[in-house]
């Protein structure tokens, strides 16, 4: 879902600077809100359990997008799938070009041996190197973003009417290595919640999230749990009004910005300096774990890999260095 947030405000730099061009955007049907709004693109949803499953379903998906006048194919992916789409673009006589994903540089960054600690290119720019091989020069330093939209009815019964300072909270990652630990989280929200101009939201999905965004919530009266409660165009127009987004190296920092919104992040097992930290963001809003304590991390790229001893790196992030960054950016 991050990776798929971080092409929005690429697309909206390409379709701003070349009006002239349409895009197609392929990919999995729940993210279509993502690209809501966006001049000049269509969203195609691929269907990986039905019509587009397997080797004959990526030839019909590939059927499927020739019969949209395709002239060229941008693969921002570059996994198994979307390489196999793309031989057929190939024999077909189709101009393509896919993201380089700086898997070497990558490795330097996060090995234990020898590490090469220094910032690599943007995933943003990375994005962009694709539509600049297919002829399209981009300049991402000036970006627009969209309008901040009227609340939906179907938020404004949950939020009420817009009278305060609006905090989301996403305290929740893919893998343990990037996720702020709870106890310290639940003092964030305490801390926060004690200056009722403050209305904060909870985002998570699923039964056990939920759980535990409650227990974060405690009996606070100014916040309120938006796990399970909306769907992901309603929760978009949420985090679109939102006044800053706390999050760890995750999806939700990812949406965030793309609306322009500020987003301060959490990160342990990983590092803004592998390119995945978000969009137009300054760097005093990227919150890393203490490098002289924990001199091996970033320990990985996503998060998965934690080296013995590293569980509590994160630790080194005081819930007050949080609240008192959260306060600064709503101020």
């Amino acid at each position: 879902m991050g990776d798929v947030a971080m092409t929005v405000p690429v697309l909206r730099a390409l379709v701003k600077q070349h009006p002239e061009v349409k895009i197609t955007m392929v990919s999995r049907a729940f993210l279509a809100p993502f690209f809501d709004g966006i001049p000049n693109v269509e969203f195609f949803a691929v269907d990986l359990k039905g019509r587009h499953k397997g080797i004959l379903g990526l030839a019909r998906l590939y059927s499927d997008l020739k019969k949209r006048k395709v002239d060229a194919l941008a693969d921002l992916h570059n996994v198994l799938r979307s390489k196999i789409v793309r031989s057929f673009f190939v024999g077909s006589g189709k101009p393509v070009a896919k993201i380089d994903k700086g898997r070497a540089e990558k490795k330097a960054l996060t090995r234990a041996e020898n590490k090469i600690f220094k910032p690599l290119k943007s995933t943003f720019e990375r994005y962009a190197d694709v539509f600049r091989e297919l002829g399209f020069p981009m300049d991402l330093s000036n970006p627009e973003f969209p309008k901040t939209p009227e609340l939906a009815s179907e938020v404004k019964a949950i939020t009420g009417e817009k009278a305060s300072k609006w905090i989301g909270i996403a305290p929740f990652a893919a893998h343990q290595g990037k996720q702020y630990p709870l106890d310290l989280m639940a003092e964030v929200v305490s801390k926060l919640s004690e200056n009722t101009d403050n209305k904060i939201f909870l985002f998570g999905a699923g039964t056990d999230e939920i759980k535990t965004l409650e227990s974060l919530k405690s009996d606070s009266q100014n916040v309120i749990v938006i796990a399970g409660k909306l769907k992901l165009s309603q929760e978009l127009n949420l985090i679109a009004n939102l006044d800053v987004m706390l999050s760890m190296d995750s999806g939700n920092a990812h949406m965030a910005a793309m609306f322009g919104i500020p987003a301060v992040t959490l990160w342990g097992a990983t590092h803004p300096f592998a390119g995945f930290a978000p969009f137009n963001q300054p760097d005093s809003n990227l919150i890393v774990s203490d490098r002289e304590k924990f001199p091996l991390l970033p320990t990985s790229v996503y998060g998965n890999k934690i080296v013995e001893g590293y569980q509590d790196a994160m630790r080194t992030i005081s819930p007050e260095t949080v609240v008192e960054k959260i306060n600064s950016v709503i101020a």
